[in-house]
C-alpha cells in the first residue's frame, strides 16, 4: 500500500487529518505510534475545529521538521532553507485544492466550528472532500522526500 493510500485508510478508520498524514509516514521518524497521535491529535479540523490550517498540511510541516529540521537556535540561512521547504510544501498543496485553510477546503464560513466532531458515517464522508485531501498531502510529501534527501545536518 502507497503512504497516499495508508493516509486515506487512516482517515477512514477514524483518525483525525494530522494523525492520518502524520502516521502514514511514521516509517520515517523516531517516535513512537502513540506519541506521534497524540502529538497530532489537536491539529484536526483545521487545529481543533477551528478550522484554520488544514490539519493534513499540519501534518506535512510535522513531518518536514522531524525529518529536515533543526533544533538549535537559528536566525540565519538554516532557519531560511527550511521555511523554504514550508512554502515549497505549501505551494504544491495550493496547486491542488487553492488554499490550505480548512474551512476553504469544506465551503464553510465559519471560523471556531463546534468541538463537537461528526459522527463518521456514510453521509459525513460522502459530503467531505477530507479523505481525498490527506492522501493527495501524503503524496505531496512524498514526492517531495523522493527529490530531496534527508538531511543530517544539524542532527
Amino acid at each position: 500500500m502507497t503512504r497516499k493510500e495508508t493516509a486515506k485508510e487512516n482517515f477512514l478508520k477514524g483518525y483525525n487529518c494530522a494523525q492520518s498524514l502524520t502516521l502514514a509516514f511514521a516509517d520515517l521518524i523516531p517516535v513512537e505510534r502513540e506519541d506521534l497521535l497524540k502529538m497530532s491529535c489537536s491539529f484536526g479540523g483545521g487545529m481543533g475545529r477551528l478550522r484554520e490550517v488544514c490539519g493534513a498540511v499540519s501534518g506535512m510541516f510535522m513531518l518536514v521538521g522531524f525529518l529536515y529540521g533543526y533544533h538549535t537556535p537559528e536566525t540565519g540561512d538554516i532557519k531560511k532553507e527550511h521555511y523554504a521547504r514550508v512554502q515549497e510544501l505549501v505551494g504544491n498543496f495550493e496547486k491542488a485544492y487553492g488554499s490550505i485553510i480548512c474551512r476553504d477546503l469544506l465551503g464553510l464560513t465559519v471560523h471556531r466550528d463546534d468541538p463537537t466532531p461528526d459522527a463518521r458515517t456514510a453521509e459525513y464522508y460522502d459530503k467531505r472532500p477530507c479523505p481525498d485531501i490527506v492522501a493527495a498531502a501524503a503524496e505531496i510529501l512524498e514526492e517531495y522526500i523522493a527529490n530531496n534527501p534527508i538531511s543530517t545536518k544539524n542532527d
